[in-house]
């Protein structure tokens, strides 16, 4: 399949296999899920009644007192007391594999392709790390909201993006799909596009 190259007026041939697989919605909500879950710390520790300092008498008579019956201070349903179920350090991660991974992010960039959401540029580049060099480049193109996915790091173009809310600059290395799932625009490189299709083969 051939796409189209913004500003060389020329058009760029990708393999049909990376760039033309059919949506799986399910493996996509799959994988952002699952990339969203890595990204939980999981650190969060509280105290059970047995962990709580204090409580080990019987706060007063178990009769005629008037109040319910108690056997510790330190119990979940009273002020200070512990937690009746405390949640504990545990890991969110889901298993993606590698096919699967993969065909995902196959199935994202199809969609994208299909859906005209996907930018092809034969290059990008700022001059200084100006965020209004940058803005221009971007009108150039007609993109305002847009996910920028170049080969290698650019220290002038990630500077100049990083004070304009609704842009992000990301290499091939670094292409997830919750990135891709999150812009109106995905605006990527003639050699970036070569990069990723030779890593989905």
């Amino acid at each position: 399949m051939k796409l189209k190259v913004a500003n060389g007026g020329a058009e760029l041939s990708v393999s049909d296999t990376s760039f033309g697989a059919e949506y799986n919605e399910a493996l996509v909500h799959q994988l952002v899920t699952a990339y969203m879950a890595a990204g939980r710390a999981g650190t969060k520790r509280q105290k059970s009644r047995a962990e709580v300092r204090g409580g080990g008498r019987k706060p007063h008579a178990q009769k005629g007192t008037g109040s319910a019956r108690a056997g510790s201070i330190r119990s979940p349903i009273w002020v200070g007391g512990g937690r009746a179920f405390a949640a504990r350090p545990r890991s969110f991660e889901q298993k993606v594999n590698r096919k699967m991974y993969r065909a995902g992010l196959r199935s994202m960039l199809a969609q994208l392709v299909r859906t005209d959401r996907l930018v092809v540029t034969q290059q990008l580049a700022v001059a200084e790390p100006r965020t209004k060099l940058l803005v221009d480049e971007l009108k150039k193109l007609s993109v305002q909201s847009a996910l920028i996915v170049i080969e290698a790091q650019d220290d002038k173009l990630m500077l100049a993006a990083r004070n304009l809310p609704h842009v992000e600059v990301i290499t091939v290395a670094d292409v997830n799909p919750l990135a891709l799932a999150s812009y109106d625009k995905v605006l990527m490189t003639v050699g970036a596009v070569k990069m990723i299709e030779e890593r989905l083969q």
